[in-house]
Parts: structure tokens; C-alpha cells; sequence
């Protein structure tokens, strides 16, 4: 019964597919895709974007051949809810780092007026301690060996800023905000809750993150979803007292009927390429007829007598486009350039079908 069970986990991972995954706060996110691992028995897993180990939320992981698209997904808009804390800024602008500043609280009106003045097209300064690469090492890294580390600001966009909740002190200022922002990619929270102290006359650094959604993935449809504790400022105030400052770089240790339960959710929540995945990807589809899918799998030139639906995908908006057969199996995917010639971006291979 195990051998079946490792037969068609591992069929799974061959095939391809994706997995929305609830990360705890605490891991890694390399340590979060150990269930995932274990679960569909392969290693060829990847995230499509990190998050801080004390932050929550939703990764979008990509298994087997659909590694291939984790660039792709990268690349989308995502949205999270953040809870900042005022009068202090650490080296590391969450909790876990050092005090390196101490301010007076702001008001609310001030508060509220910051945090709307970055919505909209800025340059962001991102943070040091990131896994931006300089020279070809990790900035954060640059800096633990005592170099001074400069990062060139970035263009960014917030969306949208909404205030979801606050915590106020007795002389009426802010202490604590909940925040939701719909940013783009390579938007750092980290660096908005700085900016946003200094705006406001204060200081401020993040002691709560958590990651709703990546382009059309909602972290409501995730493995491990129900594990999260409700995002509150309560909550996290007290997760600070329980959650060691020191980064796991080993898997979260849990019971064994939790990591069950968990890995028996990924093989039933296991995404594979389909129409519906394809437009949340924001990809074009196009079936084509059987007879030619030897031709298409063999890297043959793709002709217009591959399928009717190339016509339409050329004069779509689209750039990429999946690949099915007619038996709605996922072949690859071909993208078309400005003279609307096709070329294929990859094929799954023959022994993954």
C-alpha cells in the first residue's frame, strides 16, 4: 500500500503541477516547502517569492516541470496585510532586528495622512537585510560581514493603502496600525513601514506580515490555511512573545498527525495545468489536434495547421499561451514575438506525459 502511495505522489510531482501553500509564522520559506517535498516525494519544488521568517501567508509553489513558470509568477501583483509599529526603527525594520532609533508616536491624522501620500508610483529604498544580490552576494550577508551595503532605490507601486485597525495610547497617539497594501512586485512592507514613520515625524518598523494574495491566488484557497491564527493585533503582539527572533533554517518541527494531516491536504489540493490555471498564470490556451502532437512535442516549426485557436492567440493581448491536446493534456507553452511569429518557451518532456 506505501508502494502505491509513493507511485502516484511521485506521478504527481513527474506530471507537474501547483501547490498554494499557508506558511506559519517562525519558518523559513524554504523550510515551509518540506511537507510539500515529503508529501509529493520529489525535490524539484520552487516558491515563486519569499517571505520573511516572521512573516505569514501565501506562497505559490510550483512543482516538477511547472518550475519552469515561477519566473513568470514572480512577476504579479500581490496584496498583504501589515501591522506596524510606531516610535521605533530596527537595523532589520521588522521585530527580530535591533533598535537603531526611538521617536516620539504620531497622530493619527499624521499617520493617516503618510500612509496615503505613498500610494501611487515612488522609488522605494529597499532594505539591507534582503535577499537582493550585490556582486553576487546576498546584501544581508554583505552586511552581517560588517561592509557598508548602498542598494539603489527601485521603482514601485502601491495600489492601494486601506487602514484596517489601530491601537491608540492614553495621550491619544498611535502605537500600533493594520494596514492592508495591494503592491507590485518587488514592493518591500519592510521598507513602506519605514518610510511611513518618517513621514509622520516618528519612526516605525513591521511586527506583523502576512501575504493574502499573489496575482489571482488567494491564500483562502491554501494548504495549512486553518493553522494561521486570525491576523489581529492581539494575535501578533502575542506571537512576538512566543516566536524565537533566530531564522530556522531546518524544517518546522510538528507532531506527526499535523504533518499527516498537512500532507495528505497537498495531494488533495495539488493544482495541474489547466484552462483555469492558464488564465490565473495570465496565459493564453490553445488545444491542438493530436495528429499533431508529436510535432509539437518534437520542437517541429508550429503551423497554423496545428490549431485553430493560433489565429486568435496572435491577435490576442496575450504574450504566452499554454498548450494542450485534445485530451486537455498540458504540452508547454510558445509565446509570440512583434513580427507574430510563435516560439516555443518549453516542452514537457515525453517521459512526463
Amino acid at each position: 500500500m506505501m508502494q502505491n502511495n509513493k507511485k502516484c505522489t511521485s506521478g504527481i510531482a513527474k506530471k507537474g503541477c501547483v501547490v498554494l501553500f499557508a506558511k506559519r509564522p517562525g519558518s523559513t520559506s524554504f523550510s515551509s516547502l518540506f511537507t510539500i517535498k515529503h508529501s509529493l516525494k520529489t525535490k524539484k519544488v520552487g516558491h515563486t517569492g519569499t517571505l520573511d521568517s516572521f512573516a505569514s501567508g501565501l506562497l505559490v509553489v510550483c512543482v516538477g516541470p511547472l518550475t519552469r513558470l515561477a519566473s513568470r509568477i514572480t512577476e504579479f501583483d500581490k496584496t498583504y496585510e501589515a501591522i506596524i509599529k510606531f516610535g521605533t526603527e530596527t537595523d532589520t525594520l521588522e521585530w527580530t532586528g535591533n533598535v537603531i532609533k526611538t521617536t516620539q508616536l504620531p497622530s493619527f491624522e499624521d499617520v493617516e495622512k503618510a500612509i496615503n501620500s505613498f500610494v501611487g508610483n515612488s522609488m522605494q529604498k529597499p532594505p539591507v537585510f534582503s535577499a537582493i544580490r550585490l556582486d553576487g552576494k546576498r546584501a544581508s550577508d554583505l552586511v552581517r560581514e560588517g561592509e557598508n551595503v548602498e542598494i539603489p532605490r527601485r521603482p514601485i507601486t502601491v495600489y492601494s493603502a486601506e487602514i484596517l485597525d489601530k491601537e491608540l495610547t492614553d495621550e491619544n497617539k498611535v502605537s500600533i496600525v493594520k494596514v492592508r497594501f495591494s503592491v507590485s512586485k518587488g514592493t518591500y512592507i519592510r521598507s513602506l513601514a519605514r518610510d511611513i514613520g518618517e513621514a509622520c515625524n516618528s519612526s516605525a518598523h513591521l511586527i506583523g506580515l502576512l501575504r493574502t494574495s499573489v496575482g489571482k491566488f488567494n491564500l483562502e484557497d491554501a494548504v495549512g490555511v486553518s493553522l494561521l491564527d486570525e491576523f489581529t493585533i492581539e494575535n501578533v503582539k502575542k506571537q512576538i512573545t512566543e516566536i524565537s527572533p533566530v531564522i530556522e533554517k531546518t524544517p518546522q518541527v510538528c507532531d506527526s498527525e499535523l504533518e499527516k494531516q498537512l500532507e495528505d491536504e497537498v495531494q488533495q489540493k495539488v493544482v495541474y495545468m489547466n484552462e483555469n490555471l492558464a488564465e490565473q498564470c495570465g496565459f493564453y490556451s490553445v488545444t491542438i489536434k493530436d495528429e499533431y502532437v508529436n510535432d509539437f512535442l518534437n520542437g517541429k516549426p508550429i503551423r497554423f495547421c496545428f490549431s485553430s485557436q493560433l489565429k486568435s492567440f496572435l491577435q490576442s493581448e496575450y504574450t504566452l499561451s499554454a498548450v494542450f491536446s485534445e485530451t486537455k493534456t498540458f504540452l508547454g507553452l510558445i509565446s509570440k514575438n512583434e513580427s507574430n511569429k510563435f516560439r516555443y518557451s518549453f516542452v514537457i518532456s515525453t517521459l512526463d506525459l
